[in-house]
């Protein structure tokens, strides 16, 4: 009997022990709360993108699709639109490609990358430049100080502070040997030794000796130079059509170029003739048969006669592209029809151009997309973006 009690009496004691508050946890410091990146679907599918937008979400970047899903999700440190297929991008510190499913055809290796050109993409491997294949391999071993794309299968580059010519080999074509070499255009590329600019072929010999101040591209036959203070043209054979004597110049499209003359804006036929004489405060090149002028502090558009066939009335004005204008409406930017009509009204904090049937827009911090009726399409929730690409 005295064995039971005592059972019965630790028993007890064990249920009221149980029973008793456990002590208080001592409150640890509370977590910050993490932004929360925009909710979109990873599509993850390859080669069901035709066309695919840059987009930056808190740190890191990445790519959706035309109904704002992600193709591709936000991982890579910085990248870039893509470009036939191929996009660069920056992962751990260095630059390598991907396809449009995200997976890396070029791992990550480079201190710099360029887009593909003429079937070979400039990088910088050990602070020089040269060329790779598709494939990832060099056609040219880093050699260069610096390098521009090949068109038309040569290549601009420099050793030292010279420029010169080289082939899809590496061979120069023309040895480095001048301060500047631009680009070709029709056949010519503008090129400085000293302080002046003349014209050479493509095989370094000078067609137009260095004779100018300044000098931009042939276009239509025709070439803008700087003669001290005074822009005129030229033809290919370095012959003054247009003699030296407008403050500022432009180059010709449709016919006419923009030129300044008494810290005013008209423009001229290709015999310098003024076809509009200068009255405007600044202008831009003809564009689908416009030009965009600026009178004060607004901006209207004018045809080839100068006719205003839009009146001067936004903060900010662009060019025509695909019928329609960007324009800014104090601090909002919209778009116009070539009557001056509202297609979209002015509501963004900016806003690019139209491409792909998009247009980025920003409203306060985030981006968005809108379509061609000025619906937006893909919300405004990105630090950042870029246009719509292949």
């Amino acid at each position: 009997m005295k064995k039971i009690s005592l059972i019965l009496i630790f028993l007890l004691s064990c249920s009221v022990f149980a029973q008793r508050p456990l002590p208080p946890r001592k409150p640890g410091t509370p977590k910050a709360p993490r932004e929360k990146a925009p909710v979109a679907t990873n599509t993850q599918k390859a080669g069901t993108n035709d066309i695919l937008a840059l987009v930056r979400v808190m740190k890191s970047w990445g790519y959706i699709n035309e109904q704002g899903e992600y193709a591709i999700t936000p991982q890579f440190e910085n990248a870039k639109p893509f470009s036939r297929g191929i996009a660069r991008v920056k992962s751990m510190r260095a630059w390598g490609y991907i396809d449009k499913s995200g997976t890396f055809i070029i791992n990550p290796q480079f201190e710099r990358a360029e887009d593909f050109r003429d079937g070979l993409a400039r990088v910088v491997k050990f602070k020089k430049w040269g060329y790779i294949e598709e494939s990832g391999t060099f056609a040219i071993n880093p050699q260069f100080d610096d390098a521009e794309d090949f068109d038309k299968g040569f290549a601009r580059v420099r050793k030292g502070v010279r420029w010169g010519l080289i082939d899809k080999k590496g061979s120069y074509v023309v040895n480095p040997q001048f301060a500047n070499l631009e680009k070709f255009s029709d056949g010519l590329a503008r090129a400085r030794i000293g302080k002046e600019w003349g014209y050479v072929d493509k095989t370094g010999k000078w067609e137009i000796n260095p004779q100018f101040n300044d000098a931009e591209d042939f276009r239509d036959g025709l070439a803008r130079v700087k003669k001290g203070t005074q822009w005129g043209y030229i033809d290919k054979s370095g012959t003054y059509v247009i003699n030296p004597q407008f403050e500022g110049a432009g180059d010709f499209y449709d016919g006419l170029a923009r030129a300044k003359k008494m810290r005013q804006w008209g423009f001229i036929d290709k015999k310098g003739t003024w076809v509009v004489n200068p009255q405007f405060d600044d202008a831009g090149d003809f564009s689908e048969g416009l030009a965009r002028v600026k009178k004060g502090r607004e901006s209207g558009y004018v045809e080839t006669s100068g006719t205003y066939t839009i009146n001067p009335q936004f903060s900010d004005a662009e060019d025509f592209s695909d019928d329609m204008a960007k324009v800014r409406k104090g601090t909002q930017w919209g778009f116009i029809n070539k009557k001056g009509l509202y297609l979209i009204n002015p509501q963004f904090d900016h806003a690019n151009g139209f491409k792909y049937g998009f247009s980025a827009v920003k409203k306060a911090t985030k981006w968005g997309f809108i379509n061609e009726s000025g619906i937006l399409v893909i919300n405004c929730m990105f630090y950042d973006v870029g246009d719509f690409s292949k």
